[in-house]
């Protein structure tokens, strides 16, 4: 019999009584703290449950932002049936996509507001949103508060405003820096960090399984004999660039190495070095050039193809360099073969394959892929469409990039709605899908190539598990970048869990461990 959570301003029985869940809420009572918890273990039950206390214990309203629109509504239509009294709170959300005369009235007409970082800040700086009286910020994905990141500096307002601060940041990749920690923590003036990992006996029991499996594939000689002339070509300028001594990181050539090369040429333009202007050029090809083989190697035909194309109508198309780069023979040659082939790339053939087995399987099953380029995204929807029983969709950003148009708010939110009704059963996306977004019963996540980033790899690999066992599958190009890739998240993942507990030794404020904030709170027996 599951016990229940109950609370003079939630709804009834709503919320499974977690004892995990029930320490962090009375901890992120006593004080501003970063809650970092695996995906799918329950971060926002956490916030609905701080923010139900603070409704009722305090006068002020309550502030929720999240990085994207689609969360946004996400978690607007999750809390208004947690909340007991919520015709009274009238939870709304306010987002770009409302106009600022609208706005001007919108704020001031709810206890709970939640928002996009970037109108809070808009607003704040307009002397449109006044936060003294704010009572609670919750912070979602909180580990964007760094930097110029909008997020950063609505901690920053919010501190500054805030009569009685208080704060909530929650994440399941808080990044493999203690640097990077401690900067969120200081612009959200975060005294605590709750940390909790999915190896945990209290957590074990409430997290789906996850099987995550490495499937490596060959990369087909045809291919390998289209990127040969650039890699020839690359080498050659790298070389040359050693021997000037600007290029100087060991190992294979890297955009880190090439991005360290063009400093150091600019750095020596600065200093008078007139031969260095040519070094800027042939670096700058150099970078083109590995992009260029990346996509053939990792991604594919059609990718590479298109990703040509657009460089050839997109803003930089009129640039005397890329025109020079797209008339040079190797290039032109390329895109000749590129337009004369049909997708060969084994990557593509894995995903297909990988699709129909699970729809053989279970024909209501849900399969997210992921691939980072928007190329990518559209040769990949576009090759599952002959598949029997798979109604793909893409899933992008808001942004129009060099000629490929992105998703508006509204589009995001339908294709969501499309895949959790099961009108669309296979969600193709860029790293906007990554984030946060709670997309029910995907049993399936292809990672169409691993990604560096830790935070990137928890986020997608969070996508299934959620609610029911899931499998990861990553698909990586033999003797590509996509070895190293996969290497280096795993390397950050375990550094991010060092960097935490690092930050937490240094913070002023030990660990609350006594209850004493969950006065109000009471578990029951489900039927009671």
């Amino acid at each position: 019999m599951e016990r229940r959570v109950c609370h003079p301003s939630l709804s009834s029985e709503v919320i499974e009584a977690r004892a995990y869940q029930l320490e962090a809420t009375d901890e992120a009572l006593s004080g501003s703290m970063m809650l970092v918890l695996p995906t799918a273990a329950g971060k926002t039950v956490v916030a609905w449950m701080v923010i139900a206390d603070r409704i009722a214990s305090t006068d002020g309203w309550i502030l929720m932002v999240a990085p994207t629109v689609a969360l946004v509504e996400q978690h607007l239509r999750g809390i208004e049936p947690v909340l007991s009294d919520s015709e009274v709170v009238n939870p709304i959300s306010i987002t770009g996509q409302n106009v600022v005369k609208k706005r001007v009235g919108m704020w001031g007409s709810s206890r709970l507001v939640i928002a996009t970082p970037q109108v809070v800040r808009n607003d704040v700086l307009r002397g449109v949103l006044d936060l003294s009286e704010c009572s609670l910020l919750v912070v979602d994905e909180g580990h964007h508060a760094t930097g110029d990141h909008a997020m950063a500096q609505v901690g920053d307002l919010y501190l500054s405003q805030a009569s009685q601060p208080l704060v909530l940041a929650t994440t399941a990749s808080p990044g493999s820096k203690t640097e990077q920690v401690e900067e969120v923590c200081s612009r959200l003036g975060i005294g605590r960090i709750h940390l909790r990992t999915g190896g945990e006996v209290m957590l074990a029991k409430h997290l789906a399984g996850l099987e995550i499996h490495e499937v490596k594939v060959r990369v087909p000689d045809q291919i390998r004999k289209l990127a040969e002339p650039l890699v020839m070509w690359q080498s050659g300028i790298v070389d040359r660039e050693k021997r000037l001594g600007r290029y100087v990181m060991p190992g294979n050539i890297s955009h880190a190495g090439l991005s360290n090369a063009m400093e150091r040429a600019q750095t020596a333009i600065s200093r008078g070095e007139s031969s260095a202007y040519q070094s800027v050029s042939q670096i700058a090809t150099a970078m083109r050039l590995h992009h260029l083989i990346n996509h053939l190697l990792c991604q594919g035909v059609a990718a590479s193809s298109e990703s040509l194309e657009r460089m050839s109508r997109g803003e930089q198309s009129g640039t005397k360099s890329t025109r020079n780069f797209l008339r040079d023979p190797r290039v032109s040659s390329l895109r000749r073969s590129l337009f004369e082939m049909g997708e060969v790339h084994t990557k593509v053939g894995a995903v297909r394959r990988l699709v129909l087995e699970r729809l053989r399987r279970d024909i209501d099953s849900r399969v997210i892929i992921f691939a980072t380029y928007r190329d990518t995204v559209a040769a990949v929807e576009k090759s599952l469409k002959g598949i029997e029983g798979a109604r793909p969709v893409q899933f992008v950003g808001q942004s129009s990039r060099e000629g490929r148009d992105g998703l508006s708010a509204k589009q995001q939110v339908e294709r969501l709605d499309e895949f959790r009704s099961g009108t669309a059963n296979v969600l193709v996306a860029t790293s906007v899908g990554e984030e946060g977004l709670d997309i029910p019963s995907a049993d399936l996540v292809i990672f169409y190539e691993p990604v560096p980033s830790e935070i990137r790899t928890i986020q997608r690999r969070g996508r299934t598990g959620r609610h029911r066992e899931g499998e990861v599958v990553v698909l990586i190009a033999e003797d590509t970048r996509d070895e190293g890739a996969r290497a280096a998240a795993e390397r950050r993942e375990e550094f991010m869990q060092r960097a935490v507990h690092r930050v937490r030794r240094k913070l002023p404020r030990s660990p609350h461990v006594d209850l004493s904030n969950l006065g109000a709170f009471e578990v029951r027996d489900g039927d009671s």
